[in-house]
């Protein structure tokens, strides 16, 4: 279907240019959503009458997109989730959840506003793209941790997972080493014996 865009459509076109999109994309997205109208010659002629409507209105929206960008920079929201030793999600992290953490923060936006291709499985930080405006975008970080503790740590660049390992590790080295020393002192202890036992045979011989 041919569609006039009404504004600016990220990998589509500007507006007042004509695209060929499917049908479906346009019906269910495009038309309804005032995005674009059909690229007949009456809505051609329609959009060229009112094209300064539009672009006024694309200019306030902009303006005040901008300013919800420029009260937003270095924005972070805190998802807690469980997860495994490996740092792996029992679960995910999707779009709503950025959604919810941005407003428990102060900033309502739609979920069609978040551009999240796949759904975060990890923890740590993930940068995620939230478009204010076709024109206006932000990078906001998702702090998914296991605790608010875990994601302050997070937020001030220590890696918890990799702590862990460390603490895992030592662990293991203190059991080793105790192990070893009971070995040790196993071992000492068998060989008296030996001793002890080969003196007592020796005695015994030289008594007969």
């Amino acid at each position: 279907m041919d569609v006039v865009l009404l504004e600016r459509i990220e990998s589509l076109g500007q507006m007042g240019q004509v695209v060929s999109v499917k049908n479906g994309f346009a019906r269910n997205y495009l038309l309804p959503q005032g995005k674009a109208q059909r690229a007949t010659a009456e809505n051609l002629a329609q959009f060229e009458a009112r094209r300064g409507e539009f672009e006024a209105r694309n200019l306030e929206q902009r303006t005040e997109a901008e300013g919800v960008a420029n009260a937003m920079p270095e924005t972070m929201i805190v998802v807690i989730r469980q997860a495994g030793e490996t740092g792996q999600l029992y679960g995910s992290v999707a779009a709503r959840d950025v959604v919810e953490g941005l407003d428990a923060v102060g900033f309502k936006i739609a979920r069609s506003q978040v551009a999240l291709p796949r759904p975060i499985k990890t923890l740590g930080l993930h940068p995620v793209r939230v478009s204010l405006h076709p024109e206006v975008h932000i990078e906001v970080i998702a702090n998914v941790a296991r605790s608010e503790a875990e994601a302050e740590r997070q937020a001030a660049g220590e890696d918890p997972l990799a702590e862990e390992a460390d603490d895992f590790d030592g662990d293991q080295d203190a059991d080793d080493l105790a192990a070893t020393g009971e070995a040790e002192v196993e071992d000492a202890s068998e060989a008296s014996e030996d001793t002890a036992t080969e003196t007592g045979t020796a005695a015994s011989e030289d008594d007969a």
